[in-house]
């Protein structure tokens, strides 16, 4: 059955919510209060880099199934269902969550309910905010309970947010009546009939899966990268370490890869809001280790920059390098805490004649960089470097023939920040390969 639903907030996640909710059959209105957004997306163009969003999006918009506006007073009398899609960015001046968006559309939306209606925060939120926004969404409601909250958190990855939304692992569900956990399943039937998962829980539960999902992942990320700074130290390759352990089906195998670690929008403020709420709670000793987690994660960025300078001699000071890489992760265009970029500035600042190219994020990271030099290919980027460093793992770079790249450089030597290139090959193309947590000895070139 279609039903009319309301996207708040048309960034990353409402974008890609929205479109998404079309294609599961809604009538669907795009909410936000940035003209500019409101008219590329009526004009079929998505603002950011994610496969098949824009096709999706001209499909539902020649359909007429999507539309945008700007007012909420048109969406409050439009929508059964209005998805609260907004960012919660690092407070400035603090690691807490700025939740001055989310207050704003619930003081806007509020006034303008006057009749049933279901608000359903997506955002992620400090635990303790949907039991407040609830509150005052009754008190600003002409609705009164009638106009109700839930709390239905996202778990989209950049580069695979379509099929996220489409056929995500798990639905969760923080309600508290039955008749908003019904609307809610109607809204994603197609996806549960599919087989997909539904946790049915309270508000501060709902949120803290998101929040807790994220810090483990952060963890799991900076646990391996702690273990290649270990493995540097005594020789030991960490590579091998990670394939073992990985074995064990308590541990897994997945993010066990060594690297210049994790950045984006999400992971780095999402562990540090969460540190805050819990010595806001009182709890705070039971989350110190992310704070380690998150050193662990910065330190690598340091490492590779010291790599970078010991293989130009100890010295950057008008060395030519090489990045491959400027969004945070392949198949984006963020760059938002990117790796890449913070190791590209610093090299920078060292005195080194840098030289970036990304498949997508050339355009951002001019924007947000515009003192680094950009090459027009991978090619471009290597031509004449004492050293390339490899920091977003595209499947692009992974392609790259190393044979073909080695007289292009100065000094053929790559650190392959991802753990993700083919050491054999580039070494048997006679490249000095470097991967983070790996003995330099491990990779020899075939007799």
């Amino acid at each position: 059955m279609s039903l009319r639903l309301t996207v708040i907030g048309t960034g990353y996640l409402g974008a890609t919510h929205a479109v998404c909710m079309a294609e599961l059959g809604h009538e669907v209105l795009g909410v936000d209060v940035d003209p500019d957004k409101i008219g590329a997306l009526r004009a079929g163009r998505v603002p950011f880099y994610e496969p098949e969003l824009e096709q999706l999006l001209a499909k539902h918009t020649a359909s007429g199934r999507l539309r945008f506006t700007t007012s909420y007073e048109e969406a409050a009398e439009f929508g059964q269902v209005h998805f609260l899609c907004v960012g919660t960015p690092q407070r400035k001046g603090s690691d807490a969550a700025d939740l001055t968006y989310v207050d704003a559309v619930v003081e806007a939306l509020g006034p303008h309910l006057t009749r049933p209606a279901l608000v359903a925060g997506k955002s992620t939120v400090p635990v303790g905010t949907a039991a407040r926004l609830a509150r005052r969404l009754a008190e600003l409601a002409p609705a009164g309970a009638r106009a109700e909250l839930a709390w239905n958190p996202e778990f989209l990855r950049e580069g695979f947010a379509v099929q996220d939304t489409l056929r995500p692992d798990r639905l969760v569900l923080g309600v508290r009546s039955a008749a908003a956990e019904a609307l809610l399943r109607e809204v994603y039937a197609p996806v549960i009939a599919a087989g997909t998962p539904v946790v049915t829980t309270d508000f501060p539960t709902a949120e803290l899966v998101k929040t807790a999902a994220n810090a483990f992942l952060a963890t799991k990320i900076s646990f391996i990268n702690a273990m290649a700074e270990v493995c540097e130290a005594a020789d030991a390759d960490v590579s091998v370490l990670a394939r073992a352990i990985g074995h064990d089906e308590r541990i897994g195998a997945r993010f066990l890869r060594a690297g210049v670690g994790f950045g984006g929008g999400c992971l780095p403020k999402d562990i540090r809001a969460f540190v805050a709420r819990a010595e806001e709670l009182g709890t705070g000793r039971s989350l110190a280790f992310l704070r380690e987690v998150d050193a662990i994660n910065l330190r690598r960025r340091d490492r590779v920059v010291e790599l970078a300078r010991e293989l130009c001699g100890g010295s950057l000071l008008g060395k030519r390098v090489g990045v491959l890489g400027a969004a945070f992760k392949p198949e984006s265009d963020d760059i938002r805490d990117s790796p890449s970029l913070n190791v590209a500035a610093r090299l920078r600042l060292d005195g080194a004649d840098v030289s970036v190219y990304d498949p997508k994020a050339m355009d951002n990271a001019r924007k947000s960089h515009p003192l680094l030099g950009y090459a027009l290919s991978a090619e471009d980027a290597v031509r004449g470097a004492e050293v390339v460093l490899h920091l977003t793992e595209w499947r692009e770079f992974r392609e790259l023939d190393p044979a073909a790249l080695a007289p292009l450089a100065h000094h053929p030597r790559i650190v392959d920040g991802r753990g993700a290139l083919d050491a054999a090959a580039w070494t048997d193309a006679g490249w000095d390969f470097h991967s983070l947590g790996r003995a330099p000895g491990a990779f020899k070139a075939a007799p």
